[in-house]
């Protein structure tokens, strides 16, 4: 879909320096990706009183068994 926008130029180069992206539409799709991303991500503040953790978990252990 084509659509014209009014991008700030001093953040597009910003961001276009820190990005491993060439094109400007390639850092449009990536920032809406990130942001997308950003936004499903469950605030674990809202988990608050919802769930228990156990006091003899070990979270250091269970990073051991990931590997």
């Amino acid at each position: 879909m084509r659509t014209n926008i009014d991008i700030d130029e001093g953040l597009l180069q910003d961001a276009l320096s820190i990005s491993n992206v060439r094109t400007k539409k390639e850092l449009i799709h990536e920032a809406l990706r990130v942001y997308i991303k950003l936004k499903r991500r469950k605030d674990l503040t809202d988990l608050s009183g919802r769930i228990e953790l156990k006091q003899d978990f070990d979270h250091k252990k269970m990073r051991e068994l990931r590997k």
